[in-house]
């Protein structure tokens, strides 16, 4: 699927020629998206039959969601078994290939939180049916999944990422925004895969 491209916009209308465009490498690719942190305010309460509670728009969530480095954030579930979190701090970005920092915590019984700071991470882990984490002779089944604010442990996501093509697509319709467009009439894009960004492959867009 067109999981988060990279490259720059044409030149708009009266930019002066000599103007010095940052080149697209596939090193800044996995460089992390610097994250505009802000702080949320305070929330007066409020009290609805005699009980009190506090309201945040979905702004702030959003907001939220920045602060705590969310963005890039995957669940890990273990359904037979898993490896001390200490362990699985060291194993996990080894053994899944990480190119990028990562945070990983417990989240509940059988699921942990894996907090990753690139993108292309976030994407690789998403990707799989499950990962194979190994500890000594023993190998512990690891499955991911999509992390929402509205995830509960006890319900199967029904979110999930997937690849998606465009076969012929003509090549004045490889830009970003033009894929993009295609994409979200299945889903959210995310990112295009490389062959894509670098233009090597014009027989098919993905």
């Amino acid at each position: 699927m067109a999981n988060t491209a990279s490259g720059q916009p044409p030149t708009e209308v009266g930019q002066p020629a000599n103007t010095i465009m940052p080149i697209a490498t596939y090193a800044n690719t996995l460089k992390p998206t610097p994250s505009n942190t802000k702080p949320i305010p305070l929330k007066p309460i409020s009290y609805l039959h005699g009980e009190p509670r506090v309201l945040w728009d979905q702004e702030d969530i959003n907001q939220m969601i920045i602060n705590e480095n969310l963005e890039y954030a995957v669940i890990g579930k273990f359904s037979y078994g898993w490896p001390d979190i200490q362990d699985l701090r060291r194993l996990i970005p080894k053994q899944c290939e990480l190119k990028g920092e990562c945070k990983i915590g417990l989240l509940s019984n059988r699921h942990i939180l894996i907090r990753a700071s690139l993108l292309e991470d976030y994407v690789h882990l998403l990707s799989k049916p499950a990962f194979y984490i190994t500890q000594k002779s023993w190998s512990f089944p690891m499955r991911t999944l999509k992390w929402d604010p509205m995830f509960d442990p006890e319900e199967e996501t029904t979110i999930a990422i997937a690849w998606i093509s465009f076969p012929a697509l003509p090549p004045n319709f490889f830009g970003r925004e033009t894929i993009f467009s295609l994409a979200a009439a299945v889903g959210k894009p995310l990112q295009v895969d490389m062959a894509t960004r670098n233009q090597t492959r014009p027989v098919v867009q993905e």
